[in-house]
């Protein structure tokens, strides 16, 4: 049986990074599932194509958070029950999970695959991408399932403390895909179809691999098929905890493909270069997520076993060290943008458009080195609700309005991207808020 990380004792920091640190890299390998795509794309096809890359894939990252985002139900869930010592409770929170997922990838692929054109109108692909993009969502939606049994395998490992076990699976996931784009692409000269057959045979690949690893090393706790049921106290529970997560990731990508859609009405070079923007700021971003990841579990943890004071110390540690990263990373997206595009594309005017939109981004990987840890901390706590609540203030009543507002007087691409920015402040201030009344609270308890 696979021994499970404790983190209610010893030492906070170095327990924490070295379970962030795999977290990390398996972040930046899964997000180079679409970087590859979108680079070798940019390497041997149209500035059409790239753009269908990156619409397409908007669309499916709006589907994998919605996927992670409930997914972190089971993390908390399975977290405080190991933090509690309830190994029965923990082998039934796996079970009811792996049960409701399967519900909801098999949901999510009836939905994709026969509206795939209908959402690649929605988000104003061009019209010279229009059928290219069509072609990768519906290949990735056939491919869903793979994508909701790769996060719900995820959860539960994050959950016992084991962030080793993804990042070997989603590594080896990571070089098949590089292989089979480059030979889907390059050789056979699939285009937009050949990535995206690509990426879906390699989170296939990622599963397996991870199956045969948990029959090989086992869990941390007793776990029989009999537990894969369709318990309805688990599966509200992971619900309750999950669906704001889940509503919140949701809401926020759905406002960023609102100011996709504004950006495509510029033109084909806007709307490659956003492409291309938003594959480097996904791994610019990758620091904070991963502390965010990582601090749902450490919290969960601690929660369980009645030790706040280490959640919060946990919370602060995370936030510090993200920051000195983040100003490393906010240098090099500021000041070296068209240096960091050329990576993706060969086009200058793409890579001048990249680099004024990733301006707004650098500025604000600096502030949610603050704002994910905040958030990782009230997914350990419970508190979805909050989290989903924050995120729907910041995504509709900040940045939605501030990105039409601005794409209205100005089409510089740095000034509409300040939305983003300015609608993280405004979620930093409403957890500042919220800490401190959770802190109120427990002092009158």
């Amino acid at each position: 049986m696979q021994s499970s990380n404790t983190f209610t004792q010893g030492k906070i920091l170095s327990p924490l990074l070295r379970f962030t640190v795999p977290v990390l890299f398996a972040l930046i390998l899964q997000t180079m599932y679409g970087a590859v795509d979108l680079l070798v794309i940019g390497q041997f096809c149209s500035a059409a194509d790239v753009s269908a890359v990156s619409t397409g894939s908007q669309i499916m990252h709006m589907v994998t958070v919605i996927i992670t985002g409930l997914s972190m139900g089971t993390t908390v869930l399975l977290g405080q029950k190991l933090g509690q010592g309830d190994l029965q409770g923990a082998g039934d929170a796996a079970g009811g999970s792996i049960c409701l997922f399967a519900a909801g990838g098999a949901v999510l692929m009836l939905i994709l695959v026969p509206f795939a054109r209908p959402l690649s109108q929605l988000m104003q692909a061009p019209a010279e991408a229009l059928a290219a993009t069509t072609d990768y969502v519906l290949i990735c939606g056939a491919g869903c399932l793979c994508i909701v049994a790769y996060n719900v395998l995820g959860s539960v490992f994050r959950g016992i403390g084991d962030s080793k076990t993804p990042l070997f699976a989603v590594a080896v996931a990571c070089v098949a895909n590089i292989v089979l784009d480059l030979l889907f692409v390059a050789v056979f000269h699939w285009g937009v179809r050949g990535v995206a057959l690509a990426t879906v045979l390699a989170q296939l690949l990622s599963v397996l691999l991870s199956l045969m690893l948990i029959r090989k090393k086992g869990l941390s706790f007793p776990f029989s098929r009999s537990q894969i049921r369709f318990s309805k106290p688990v599966i509200l529970r992971v619900v309750k905890l999950g669906a704001p997560v889940a509503l919140q990731d949701f809401l926020v990508s759905c406002s960023f493909l609102v100011l996709i859609a504004i950006v495509n009405a510029l033109g084909v070079i806007a709307s490659a270069g956003v492409g291309v923007a938003e594959k480097l700021c996904g791994f610019i971003m990758l620091f904070p997520s991963a502390f965010m990841q990582s601090m749902s579990a450490f919290v969960a943890q601690n929660i369980g076993a009645g030790r706040q004071d280490r959640a919060k110390r946990a919370m602060v540690y995370g936030m510090v060290t993200a920051f000195g990263v983040s100003l490393v990373l906010g240098y090099l997206g500021f000041f070296h943008g068209e240096m960091l595009a050329s990576l993706f594309s060969r086009d200058p005017l793409v890579n001048a458009a990249a680099a004024d939109y990733l301006r707004a981004y650098a500025i604000d990987t600096l502030l949610t080195s603050f704002m994910f840890c905040f958030v990782g901390y009230f997914n350990g706590c419970g508190q979805t609700t909050f989290v989903m609540l924050q995120g729907f203030v910041g995504a509709f009543l900040v940045r939605i309005p501030v990105s039409f507002l601005m794409s209205r007087i100005t089409q510089r691409l740095f000034l509409i991207g300040m939305a983003t920015p300015c609608s993280t402040f405004v979620q930093i201030v409403l957890c500042l808020w919220w800490f401190g009344r959770m802190n109120k609270r427990r002092l009158e308890a």
